[in-house]
């Protein structure tokens, strides 16, 4: 990362699959809803990533991503995941995180004091996305909580008072918060300074423009998932966008704080993350850095080639060619003759 300008590591740390983070206040979280017994993240292990990351310059954002993505949550903390129904009946299923319940926000309010601690930026990233109301709907307590607050069928208004009230615990302990876009499009009550990450691909410009003009800064995604694979050269895509080319004045372009490659985990693991990475995010991290007048594909080729090099030269698989298709991700390995 600190080779090729990245200067801040997003941790999407734990999803509904499973919780690795140990806890020291909240064991049972990682006890029982990690993988296994290795396949955790001790304290010591992030002090590690953190410190090591800091002397390269790189600062580590935690993300721990809810309502929604929490699965793995409630296999270690009982009475936090909303009980589904079918019916009147419970399914024995489980769905987002139970907005309503007093205890919900005891627990967070405690793990994420225990996060405040453990990572020292500024910032911790709140999630808030992809969430599935289904299981929200079919609760009968969820129902009159509803009824009771006026929110109606409108579960978007749920979610948004579930973030509002995490939205201030982390505002409690000093901290920023990150969100991604669906908790502003939402409309929750949001601190002034919050961060909004706009990863949708479809009108992300027309988001950015909405974003910045309510005065949120704004973390650019949408354009770099590199876990998104296509046919052809798609380092050219990531390099010909422009992270200010939404409509705007340019004060609110000045809220474009940055912009992240994400790289999800579904279909990469230790054999292959490497070379799925680089040097298709170099591609990102020009673009980043560079003024918005140096937009010459070619000679980008000739510096990402080079660079390519580079990193091969440091024992980093870089992919050849700077192709997608899979079965040139090792073309340089291959042997002569």
């Amino acid at each position: 990362m600190a080779f090729n300008k990245f200067n801040v590591l997003h941790w999407h740390i734990v999803d509904d699959q499973s919780f690795p983070y140990q806890s020291i206040t909240f064991p049972g979280l990682s006890k029982k809803g990690s993988y296994s017994s290795s396949h955790v993240y001790t304290p010591n292990d992030v002090r590690m990533v953190i410190e090591y990351a800091r002397l390269r310059g790189i600062r580590i954002v935690p993300e721990f991503d809810s309502p929604g993505h929490t699965q793995s949550w409630g296999e270690g903390q009982k009475d936090l995941l909303t009980p589904c129904y079918n019916g009147k009946e419970p399914s024995g299923a489980f769905g987002p995180i139970n907005p309503i319940w007093n205890t919900t926000y005891s627990f967070l309010s405690k793990f994420f004091k225990e996060i405040s601690t453990v990572f020292p930026d500024e910032f911790i990233h709140l999630g808030g996305d992809e969430v599935d109301f289904d299981c929200w709907a079919s609760n009968p307590e969820i129902q009159d909580f509803m009824r009771d607050k006026g929110f109606g069928r409108n579960f978007k208004k749920l979610e948004s008072f579930y973030m509002q009230a995490v939205l201030d615990m982390i505002s409690a302990i000093n901290k920023n918060s990150i969100v991604w876009q669906e908790v502003f499009d939402d409309a929750s009550k949001l601190m002034p300074g919050t961060v909004i990450q706009v990863w949708k691909a479809e009108d992300y410009t027309q988001e950015q423009s909405k974003v910045t003009e309510a005065g949120f800064p704004v973390i650019l995604s949408a354009p770099w998932y590199l876990d998104w694979i296509s046919y052809g050269q798609d380092w050219k895509r990531y390099y010909a966008v422009d992270p200010l080319s939404f409509e705007g004045s340019q004060e609110q372009k000045k809220l474009v704080i940055g912009g992240e490659a994400c790289l999800w985990g579904e279909y990469v693991d230790a054999t292959n993350l490497t070379p799925r990475l680089w040097p298709r995010a170099s591609a990102v991290g020009e673009r980043l850095w560079s003024h918005k007048d140096v937009r010459s594909l070619e000679d980008a080729y000739r510096r990402l080639t080079i660079h390519r090099c580079r990193m091969l030269r440091k024992q980093t698989p870089a992919r050849g060619k700077l192709l997608t298709t899979s079965t040139q991700t090792l073309d340089w390995l291959k042997p002569e003759g």
